[in-house]
């Protein structure tokens, strides 16, 4: 199995709760995530509960269907695609794997919230991972996200 893994932090003067509200509802990731198109499918009810299911489009019309694994407010958040990775609308295509994604929270210090998100990618050897995919995981884009995120906190 191949296994890659990214991880980015960024200090926020916003209380951990208030970061943990904002990143943890998929409906803000396409303004904040440069390779985030659309969410779909995402449960009314926020927070979203440990189960809940939805999913995300990207640039280039592939969806990853996503799954909430743990959600302990204010500190951890972990959801992970299985399966079809890069599938299209009906389920389909796409390359076998798995993606985990967790997001920590922490108080370093008074009034400072470091949130670190980590992305890891696992592909089988007989399904390497396209190109494309390694797109999703370039630290380029995971700190344009995390500054958008300061970006809409702030405003």
């Amino acid at each position: 199995m191949g296994i890659a893994t990214t991880t980015s932090e960024t200090a926020f003067t916003q209380p951990a709760q208030e970061v943990y509200d904002f990143v943890t509802n998929p409906g803000n990731w396409p303004k904040t995530y440069p390779i985030s198109r659309s969410v779909g499918s995402v449960p009314h009810d926020l927070p979203l509960k440990v189960g809940d299911i939805w999913t995300e489009g990207g640039p280039r019309g592939e969806f990853y269907t996503w799954q909430l694994a743990l959600a302990t407010p204010p500190k951890l958040w972990v959801f992970t695609s299985v399966g079809r990775l890069g599938h299209d609308r009906e389920g389909n295509g796409g390359v076998e794997g798995r993606i985990t994604v967790q997001y920590h929270f922490s108080q370093p210090a008074p009034g400072t919230t470091l949130f670190s998100r980590t992305m890891t990618v696992e592909a089988y050897r007989e399904a390497p991972l396209p190109d494309e995919l390694f797109t999703i995981m370039n630290p380029a884009h995971i700190d344009q996200y995390h500054a958008a995120v300061a970006r809409e906190l702030s405003s």
